[in-house]
């Protein structure tokens, strides 16, 4: 029976040691700070575990990368393990679709303190409590059937389950061990601890079903706060709170320059959305240059002087400079001279229906070829990969543009 309070800590997708992917990495300083990334998100989940004094930390799969032979890995692991075992904290995994692709998990011998759940399933019970930790571990990389039948809860317990699922399905993730909210709820279970999906989601309450998301972003395209799922267990009822863990955020940020007149006002606006960000924690950044103004074509123009100028002003804050995107309005082209006719030639030849369906096909054949995480970028139907293959035509346009303004400024 539980005594008072216990506390216990959902985590997932950690990705061990897996590097962190963007431009900015040019910068040697933040290179140096995040190259270990992942690993001071999983010290900062075992300080968090030691401080708040939890019971057990769960850990819904994907806790390793895929292939990764490193030894230095699992040392690392085994050492912050160890930690929660000098603090008589428990550690239950599952294996996900990485982690079953990892030779680490065969290799290590692991502390006593650590439970891992097998391919079959079972629950195993909370020392000192009535709360009964359920799980179920990829057999192989491939987990294309739902895994919820087996899942059997214990009568008279809190009953905890941890599920690595992409639910119904979610953008840039593969179908793994589908399953749908409803088979979850309709289970009998109290909490469920799932993992997979990077972007942290809480799909149901009473009983909970969270997905906690990935506790240290890799790319702009896992952007946002990264975190922990605290789990309050009393008398029965359950509560939940999120407690931050990332060494490093990625962040998008939109600058508008409606209206600007001159480069000043340009870096001017840049600065002062570098300066409005809360520098908790160091920052890499993606800014979209949004708005009309008539420096359109200059702006497309000089992105490599904006980018460094703003890298500058960054300097001392924790701030990096991803990518500077320029997503402007050009106002109509309305001189008749040489430069004008030839961009209104581009921008009706790229409307013309046939043109946007070729672009459509090279798409496609580009998207094929990218990891999984990456083709939802691309849109993840028929129609999103048509409107994507229409933005890539605009963009393409107004940079062809923005160079015939900027290297023939008095044709007629």
């Amino acid at each position: 029976m539980i005594v008072g309070m216990v506390k216990l800590l959902h985590t997932a997708d950690v990705h061990l040691d897996s590097p962190l992917r963007t431009l900015a990495l040019r910068d040697p300083d933040l290179a140096q700070r995040i190259d270990n990334a992942t690993r001071t998100a999983l010290a900062r989940i075992v300080d968090i575990a030691i401080e708040e004094r939890v019971a057990a930390v769960l850990i819904a799969g994907d806790l390793y990368d895929g292939g990764q032979r490193s030894m230095t890995t699992a040392a690392f692991l085994i050492g912050q393990f160890r930690r929660l075992q000098s603090n008589g904290i428990q550690v239950f995994l599952i294996r996900g679709n990485h982690d079953a692709e990892s030779r680490i998990t065969k290799e290590i011998g692991w502390p006593e303190n650590v439970h891992r759940f097998d391919g079959h399933g079972g629950h195993q019970m909370l020392d000192g409590t009535d709360i009964a930790i359920h799980g179920v571990s990829f057999a192989n990389p491939h987990a294309p059937e739902s895994l919820v039948g087996k899942f059997r809860p214990v009568d008279g317990a809190v009953n905890i389950a941890m599920l690595h699922t992409s639910l119904a399905g979610a953008p840039g993730h593969d179908p793994y061990a589908p399953c749908t909210v409803a088979d979850l709820v309709s289970a009998g279970f109290d909490y469920w601890a799932l993992g997979h999906v990077h972007v942290r989601a809480i799909h149901h309450q009473t009983p909970f079903v969270v997905m906690p998301g990935m506790p240290q972003g890799r790319d702009i395209g896992e952007d946002g706060p990264k975190s922990a799922t605290l789990i309050h267990v009393q008398d029965g009822r359950i509560q939940i709170e999120e407690r931050s863990t990332a060494e490093i955020l990625f962040r998008r940020l939109d600058c508008d320059l409606t209206g600007a007149q001159d480069m000043d006002h340009v870096h001017s606006a840049l600065r002062r959305v570098l300066d409005g960000l809360d520098n908790d924690v160091p920052s890499v950044v993606r800014v979209r240059l949004t708005g009309q103004t008539e420096l359109v074509w200059q702006i497309r123009r000089d992105l490599d002087l904006i980018r460094e100028v703003a890298e500058q002003s960054a300097q001392g804050v924790d701030v990096w400079i991803d990518k500077i995107v320029a997503d402007i309005e050009a106002p109509a082209i309305a001189d008749s001279g040489a430069a004008g006719e030839l961009a209104n030639l581009i921008a009706q030849i790229a409307a013309e229906p046939g043109f946007a369906t070729q672009a459509e096909a090279a798409l496609d054949e580009v998207v094929d070829d990218l990891p999984a995480e990456l083709r939802g970028t691309y849109g993840a139907d028929a129609d999103g990969r048509s409107d994507a293959a229409r933005r890539l035509i605009d963009q393409a346009v107004a940079h062809a543009v923005a160079r015939i303004h900027s290297v023939t400024p008095n044709a007629d």
